[in-house]
């Protein structure tokens, strides 16, 4: 039983693959540049794309999904920024795959949209499986959350190419330890680029905002001259 179910599972995840594939060309050919946030419940993810749609929306085309097992709560606040957005209610899925994805971009041209930003269920585990065709995999860890999160759930933070260590202006208050944390990041995925910010105070917030607008615009001068 246990070899069957693994064989299951490598038969889903090769699926999601080629569909991922498949996203990827989607998204170069329109010059798209495509996040997908990580985190586990709790860990800030909504409040910093609220945020950094906000800011980016005057200057850049923007829209967002947003995944999570019920309710559109998140969805409501991200529309606030005045992009557009749409919710992706998984039920008893614990994660978007690709074939969620592409069905929710029915409809949607994407070369209207130099920024789509993929709002994961909130869970370290399974989304951290699932290619969704993005540019750019961002982790989030709240220092609420202990500084051993890397060590617990190492895919979620070894497949990332951003980390971000979120409430950081809390980090005082919840006794967390900065080094450490630092250290066991390094530890699961050496020399990858870890950001702290906090999305109320607006403490470390440019140097995300730059890094995006930065991939931003590479993405668009890379895109087909046609779109």
């Amino acid at each position: 039983m246990t070899y069957r179910l693994v064989e299951v599972q490598k038969s889903v995840l090769s699926k999601n693959a080629g569909l991922a594939r498949d996203l990827r060309q989607r998204f170069a050919e329109s010059g798209t540049f495509v996040l997908n946030l990580l985190s586990s419940p709790g860990a800030g993810k909504t409040t910093l794309l609220e945020e950094t749609l906000r800011r980016l929306a005057s200057t850049h085309r923007a829209a967002a999904l947003v995944g999570d097992q019920a309710t559109d709560n998140d969805s409501l606040r991200l529309a606030r920024a005045k992009v557009a957005v749409r919710q992706i209610t998984t039920g008893a899925e614990c994660r978007l795959d690709a074939l969620m994805v592409g069905k929710a971009l029915d409809g949607w041209a994407l070369a209207d949209y130099d920024l789509l930003c993929i709002e994961n269920v909130g869970n370290l585990i399974c989304p951290a499986e699932y290619d969704l065709g993005e540019d750019l995999r961002v982790t989030l860890m709240s220092v609420t959350e202990g500084e051993d999160k890397p060590l617990k759930y190492p895919l979620a933070f070894n497949t990332a190419q951003t980390i971000i260590i979120t409430k950081i202006d809390l980090s005082s208050a919840t006794g967390f330890d900065r080094a450490a944390a630092r250290a066991n990041i390094e530890r699961v995925h050496p020399g990858v680029q870890v950001i702290e910010l906090s999305a109320r105070s607006g403490q470390g917030l440019n140097e995300w905002l730059e890094l995006v607008e930065q991939r931003v615009q590479a993405k668009r001068v890379a895109a087909p001259a046609s779109v």
